[in-house]
C-alpha cells in the first residue's frame, strides 16, 4: 500500500503574553492510500491543531508551526528503488498550498452551523470550491453541486441547493459539510469530530455515510475524535495523543486488545462495559490534564499514572516500537 502522507516531528506553538503553548510537540504518523487513521485524545490535547497544521490554517499570530515536516504524496518507486520523498507542505508557497487545500486535502470542521456562512446558500458554498479548483462554468458548477448533495443522500437536492444553513437540520448541515469537502474528490479527508452535537441516530448515519464514500472514492481519512466507539468501527490504525504528544500508535485491534500505555488503558477502562467487565461505577483517570503553560518535566502523564517512578520525571520517554507496528512512549508499557 502506497504511503499518502507522512507527518514527521510536527511542532506547533501559540505564543501568548503568558508564554509559549506547545499545542503539538513532536507528533509523527503516516497514512497510506485508502486507509483510516483515528486520532484520539481528550479535548485540548492537540488533535485539531495537528489537522490545521497539515492544511497550514493555524491562525498566525499567535500560532506558528515551529518545526517538522509534512511530506505529501512521494513519487512511486522505479526499478526497485526506494520511493522518493514527497512534497513538504510546510515549504510550499501560498499559491501552491491553496491548490492542494480543498482540492487534494479537504477538511470537515467541527460545528457545521458555525462553519457554514449563514448569508450564502449551501449551493453557493459547495460550488465555490468546485468553481475555484475545477474551473467549471456557472451551470456546470450547479449541476456538480446537486450531484454532491445526491452523493451525501440529501433528499430533494434540486430544491435544497438553494436553501440557507438555518433551513437545514443539524444532520443535513453535516452532510453539506461532507459534500463541500468531497466536491473535488480529495485524496485525503480530515474529519474533525464529524458527529459533534448530533444525536446518536444521526451520528451513526453520518459515520456510515463517510465509510461508504471512502470505499466508493478510495480516499484516505484522518478521523479526529474522542469517541473510542467510532474509532473501533472506522479506523485501520489508532494514534493516542496526550498534552500535545503522541503516546501510543498501533493497529486498531491491538489498541483495544492489548493497550500498552497507562493512559490508553485508562481511556478504555472508563468506557461502559469496558474490557468485558460489568461494573456499577466507571473507572476514572485521577487528576487533570496539565496546563500547557506549565507542563511537567519527563513524562507528561506521570502525575496521573499508577506506574509512575522516579525515572519518569527525569526524561521524557520516546515513542518506540515495542511490537510489530505497535509504538508506545512509556518506560513501563503493558
Amino acid at each position: 500500500m502506497a504511503e499518502l502522507i507522512r507527518v514527521k516531528d510536527l511542532r506547533t506553538s501559540f505564543f501568548t503574553p503568558e508564554g509559549e503553548v506547545k499545542a503539538v510537540d513532536g507528533v509523527s504518523f503516516e497514512i497510506d492510500e485508502g486507509k483510516t487513521l483515528g486520532l484520539v485524545g481528550e479535548s485540548g490535547c492537540g488533535k485539531s491543531v495537528t489537522a490545521l497544521s497539515i492544511l497550514r490554517l493555524v491562525p498566525s499570530p499567535p500560532g506558528r508551526i515551529v518545526g517538522g515536516e509534512i511530506l505529501y504524496r512521494g513519487e512511486k518507486p522505479r526499478g526497485g528503488l526506494a520511493p522518493l520523498r514527497g512534497r513538504d507542505l510546510l515549504k510550499l508557497d501560498g499559491e501552491s498550498m491553496r491548490k492542494i487545500r480543498g482540492n487534494e486535502i479537504s477538511m470537515i470542521f467541527q460545528e457545521p452551523m458555525t462553519s457554514l456562512n449563514p448569508v450564502f446558500t449551501v449551493g453557493n458554498q459547495i460550488g465555490e470550491a468546485i468553481h475555484l479548483h475545477q474551473g467549471l462554468g456557472r451551470r456546470e458548477t450547479r449541476e456538480k453541486t446537486i450531484e454532491m448533495l445526491k452523493l451525501v443522500k440529501i433528499a430533494d437536492p434540486e430544491s435544497r441547493v438553494d436553501d440557507y444553513p438555518h433551513q437545514l437540520s443539524g444532520g443535513m448541515r453535516q452532510r453539506v459539510m461532507i459534500a463541500m469537502a468531497l466536491s473535488c474528490n480529495p485524496s485525503l479527508l480530515i474529519a474533525d469530530e464529524p458527529t459533534t452535537a448530533l444525536d446518536v441516530t444521526i451520528q451513526a448515519q453520518i459515520m456510515e455515510l463517510m465509510q461508504e464514500l471512502q470505499e466508493q472514492l478510495g480516499m484516505s481519512l484522518l478521523l479526529i475524535t474522542h469517541d473510542l466507539g467510532v474509532v473501533a468501527e472506522q479506523a485501520d490504525e489508532v494514534a493516542i495523543m496526550y498534552a500535545g504528544k503522541m503516546v501510543e500508535r498501533a493497529p486498531t485491534k491491538q489498541i483495544f486488545s492489548r493497550p500498552l500505555h497507562p493512559y490508553t488503558v485508562g481511556l478504555l477502562n472508563s468506557l461502559p462495559g469496558a474490557r468485558g467487565h460489568k461494573k456499577r461505577r466507571l473507572d476514572a483517570i485521577p487528576g487533570v490534564v496539565p496546563s500547557p503553560l506549565e507542563l511537567p518535566g519527563g513524562c507528561r502523564f506521570r502525575d496521573r499514572c499508577p506506574k509512575a517512578a522516579a525515572m519518569c520525571a527525569e526524561a521524557e520517554p520516546e515513542l518506540v516500537e515495542k511490537e510489530t507496528g505497535h509504538a508506545v512512549a512509556c518506560y513501563f508499557p503493558g
